[in-house]
């Protein structure tokens, strides 16, 4: 392939790549709009975000072995196909559950995307200096759209409707099919191998099924019931589908791979850095407008400098790997860097603008040069048959993280809420901030103002539960990368695959 003809390939994965990461966290400016307007309770509200990470998370494995088999071009563009039209649905939908339904075949879409993404560069940049640096692209643009998210809602809603933030998707996924069916070149299809609905099905029951026991344990009355039966479902399901893999031939997973202790640990940070992003956005940017009243576009401009960090990090991270000995020392430093950002905001969130902006650098930088760590490591050792599997994993690790932040961070944030509030007040004020400023709406002054103070100060409260959690969490991750590292050969790249050398 031409030379100019692949920067071509990746500026198309990299477009759909940006549609699926903004996605990620663009709802999160518009929630105060749309659960105002689709008067949505604060676990709906959950719900509407992480259904989307729940089921890419839960499909990618199996999208991987599909691409593989069917070829990655193929399922790129039906993927897309999917996207757009999920899109279109979620801008019109008119209550929360169309809004969650529309969400998750969204996440369909872009299970089907992600892992091809990653495949098809993998594929049209066989050397490895080119391919660290196309890698290193993606990632900054992985890392860059999920951080832009904010500033993207943020500049829709100032002028259009929450569905806006939706809506945009659809010109830029016909434009995107267009070039891509031009562009992109067909690639040989392994067609022995099978496609393992059952599993994929099971692994994404299994995380709804957690997710849902987290978010009713975090309620401020739970069904002790309800939430027993989906933890058990949660359970049971995980044990079946990792039982069936070990039994099967051809795997959505090679458990193998994890016997490696430095490959488990960059799994581990990618899923915690993904987590921690979204439980920061998740709770950040609410903050900013229902506490500080900043407008949607003045909340996107705030996460700017998050944004344009996480690229620079990225970039800098991908010319530095090839030339640096000792990358688990990198991915250490970054995640400590992480840590001092969330930090950052636990101890100054109500200081001057400059000190904030420190802290947001710092997490830009940091999530930047982590996501790329591990995607260079993982894909640039694994076998060149295996690219889908190797995609689907870290893609799954980065999806499955952001629906577990959201689920937990989300769980912390509602459940500190509640208990600051106290049980003498009413259901809705107790349910959410957004709630509770809603019935102000309709209390006397006086009334309105104290209902607020009180909303706002246990909205803080939760925000600082979350924060010293992300804070304390990256933590821990650095120093069992540090471990796992200690011993075993730290200087030199190691293949996951290469299991018996330990």
């Amino acid at each position: 392939m031409q030379s100019s003809r692949r920067w071509l390939v990746l500026s198309i994965v990299s477009v759909a790549l940006v549609l699926v990461t903004v996605d990620m966290t663009v709802l999160y400016i518009a929630l105060p709009q749309l659960t105002h307007d689709l008067a949505a309770t604060a676990a709906a509200k959950l719900w509407i975000v992480n259904i989307y990470p729940l089921i890419v998370s839960g499909l990618l494995l199996g999208a991987g072995t599909l691409g593989d088999r069917f070829g990655h071009k193929k399922l790129f563009m039906l993927g897309l196909a999917v996207f757009g039209l999920a899109s279109l649905t979620a801008a019109y939908s008119g209550s929360p559950e169309r809004l969650i339904a529309a969400r998750a075949l969204l996440g369909v879409g872009a299970a089907m995307m992600m892992p091809a993404t990653l495949a098809i560069i993998r594929l049209a940049f066989p050397q490895e200096k080119e391919r660290a640096m196309a890698i290193g692209i993606w990632s900054a643009v992985a890392s860059g759209g999920a951080a832009a998210g904010p500033l993207v809602g943020g500049a829709l809603l100032e002028y259009f409707w929450w569905g806006s933030v939706f809506l945009i998707n659809v010109p830029i996924v016909v434009l995107a099919l267009l070039v891509a069916g031009w562009c992109v070149p067909a690639d040989s299809a392994d067609g022995s191998r099978p496609w393992d609905l059952p599993g994929s099905l099971q692994v994404t029951m299994a995380l709804l099924s957690l997710a849902y026991a987290i978010k009713e344990f975090a309620k401020a009355a739970p069904s002790y019931g309800y939430l027993l039966v989906a933890m058990g479902a949660g359970i049971g399901l995980l044990v079946i589908f990792i039982r069936r893999q070990r039994r099967s031939r051809h795997p959505l997973i090679d458990f193998s791979i994890f016997r490696t202790p430095l490959f488990t640990a960059a799994i581990m940070a990618a899923m915690i850095s993904s987590a921690c992003l979204m439980g920061i956005d998740l709770v950040l940017s609410q903050r900013l407008q229902l506490v500080m009243g900043l407008t949607p576009l003045q909340t996107g401009l705030f996460f700017l400098p998050l944004s344009l960090a996480a690229i620079i990090g990225s970039l800098l991270a991908g010319w530095l790997l090839p030339r640096l000995t000792g990358p688990w020392r990198f991915l250490i430093v970054a995640l400590l860097l992480y840590s001092l950002g969330a930090a950052g905001f636990l101890f100054c969130y109500d200081a001057p603008i400059a000190s904030q902006l420190v802290c947001l650098l710092l997490l830009g930088v940091a999530v930047g040069a982590t996501t790329t760590s591990v995607s260079n490591f993982i894909m640039l050792n694994a076998p060149p048959e295996r690219a889908g599997m190797a995609a689907s994993l870290e893609e799954t690790s980065y999806e499955l993280g952001a629906a577990m932040g959201i689920t937990v961070m989300g769980s912390i944030m509602s459940a500190v809420y509640s208990d600051s509030v106290g049980p003498s007040h009413g259901a809705d004020v107790r349910d959410s901030l957004d709630l509770a400023l809603m019935v102000a709406e309709s209390l006397p002054p006086d009334a309105a103002a104290a209902v607020k103070l009180l909303a706002r100060s246990a909205f803080d409260r939760s925000f600082s539960a979350v924060m010293g959690t992300a804070m304390t969490v990256l933590l821990v991750t650095a120093v069992l990368v540090w471990l796992s590292a200690r011993g075993r050969h730290p200087d030199r790249a190691e293949s996951p695959y290469d299991v018996e050398s330990h």
